[in-house]
């Protein structure tokens, strides 16, 4: 089964969502130091912006998400590897996948905050996507 067609199901879509949000959750408080403290307040600004922002912007990001991983989870399968373990090896590349989806909507968003919180994160962003990359590729093996 292919990233889509596991969006498609609903119940699959709910659990990828919250195993999304939990990751973002864990990765978000695992932040140390004077870069994660910026995070911490950025993803608080973003979560203070609108409840359940966090949320929403990981269900409507989904399947541009599923698109930008779709040829990782082929490479995994075709090579005979788990998708968490391709998506370990590959870390920078998946990682930069899934910010080439954000930094497109970021720069068609309204909220001013938004973009201004996300810009000052970039610059750490692919250490940060690097590192949910491995739970990110468990939760794709466990619904897809």
């Amino acid at each position: 089964m292919n990233l889509n067609d596991a969006l498609n199901d609903e119940a699959k879509r709910a659990s990828i969502t919250e195993g999304v949000c939990r990751l973002v959750d864990e990765e978000v408080g695992k932040q140390r130091g004077l870069s994660g403290v910026a995070v911490k307040t950025g993803y608080k600004l973003v979560q203070g912006v609108k409840p359940g922002f966090v949320r929403d912007v990981v269900r409507v990001l989904l399947p541009e998400f599923a698109a930008a991983l779709e040829p990782f989870r082929e490479q995994a399968v075709t090579q005979g590897q788990s998708v968490a373990a391709y998506f370990s090896a590959h870390r920078q590349e998946v990682a930069e996948a899934l910010l080439a989806v954000t930094d497109a909507r970021v720069q068609s968003s309204e909220h001013g905050s938004i973009k201004g919180a996300y810009r000052r994160l970039r610059g750490s962003a692919l250490k940060n996507v690097q590192s949910a990359v491995p739970g990110l590729g468990r939760i794709i093996e466990e619904h897809a």
